[in-house]
């Protein structure tokens, strides 16, 4: 039986993390939760039915992250002394690093985000493990162990994604109907800073075009009342099962810009770190499932023919390839710490 502490840093980490953590209990190890507020991860943490430690919320500016990192570490360097696990793990994240390294335990940081660069200098060289994507484009030393894979199929592979029975009914959409999917976000994070996301003219555009042919339903970070009729009013821990049905996805976020790709639902990416990323390159240059643009202005064009093209099974024969090629990513996290960790 292994003790483990799992950080939480954002929504996403929660759907990463989850069937890991079911998993290894019923094998018999001792999962500790910590996380922070951010966004909607506390309300999954709640509906998956798991215990966590509030760390308290996000900082907002580089100064104040900075006195949040010292304030993190402190919390769970406190948190292990009682606790006294034997591995740390997270998403990127600097406190399991650091704490780990001062207590002398073993360390598992999962990153794909190439340049989250402030975050790999306080977290890499504080690691046992650093555990990346095989496309991952930067070499980041002995500690990296690559895997063929990406972070959401962990949850989004056929052995662990099952839909919301009765969810879409919930939302009154009807058997067959054309919907599309957007996302705006509001490009806080600290490898984010100095960018900016779609601009409200052109999204009014995009609704208007998609509007045409079908529903719009949108996810976004922040509030605008002219948009509040097309707002996803739906629990989080659903988001999938609309995901998996829609025709179509349009926005800047990348979790779910990759998460549609893998669910074989045609994605167009907004962002302006357009090639920095190695497994968005692999989804669109091998596998053709999703398309990259730095602003949104010059995807519309492209989103005008996509929408016209009905051959979803050309898709999901494209989904059906990348399944071939990659890993069951929850199985492989299981069996990395249960006998990597513990030779």
């Amino acid at each position: 039986m292994t003790k483990i502490i799992i950080d939480i840093g954002h929504p996403a980490h929660v759907h990463f993390f989850k069937n890991f953590i079911w998993e290894m209990e019923k094998r018999g190890h001792e999962i500790l939760i910590t996380a922070r507020r951010k966004e909607s991860a506390f309300e999954l943490l709640n509906y998956y039915g798991f215990e966590f430690i509030d760390l308290g919320a996000n900082k907002k500016g580089l100064f104040n992250k900075a006195l949040g990192l010292v304030s993190n570490d402190i919390k769970l360097l406190k948190i292990s002394r009682k606790f006294k696990p034997e591995i740390l793990t997270g998403i990127g994240s600097p406190y399991i690093a650091q704490v780990s390294k001062l207590l002398g335990l073993k360390s598992v940081l999962f990153t794909d985000t190439e340049h989250a660069s402030l975050i790999n200098k306080l977290s890499v060289p504080f690691s046992t493990f650093v555990l990346t994507p095989s496309c991952f484009l930067k070499d980041l030393g002995s500690k990296q162990v690559r895997y063929d894979g990406y972070h959401e199929l962990a949850y989004l592979h056929p052995n662990w994604f099952k839909e919301e029975k009765g969810f879409l009914k919930e939302l009154g959409i009807k058997k067959n109907e054309k919907y599309f999917l957007l996302r705006s976000v509001s490009w806080q994070a600290s490898h984010d800073v100095g960018y900016s996301g779609i601009k409200r003219e052109d999204m009014k555009k995009i609704i208007e075009l998609l509007n045409d042919k079908g529903r719009v339903f949108l996810s976004s970070e922040y509030q605008d009342s002219a948009f509040e009729e097309y707002t996803i009013k739906a629990h989080p821990a659903k988001i999938h099962t609309l995901m998996a049905h829609s025709s179509l996805y349009f926005g800047e976020g990348a979790t779910m810009a990759s998460e549609s790709a893998i669910l074989g639902i045609p994605s167009l990416y907004i962002s302006p770190l357009l090639g920095t990323m190695g497994n968005f390159e692999e989804l669109e240059k091998k596998y053709g499932l999703i398309y990259s643009f730095k602003d949104a202005a010059s995807a519309i064009p492209y989103l005008a023919q996509l929408i016209e093209n009905d051959k979803i099974s050309e898709w999901k024969k494209k989904r059906e390839r990348l399944l071939k090629d990659k890993i069951d990513v929850t199985s492989f996290m299981i069996d990395f710490f249960e006998k990597r960790l513990t030779d």
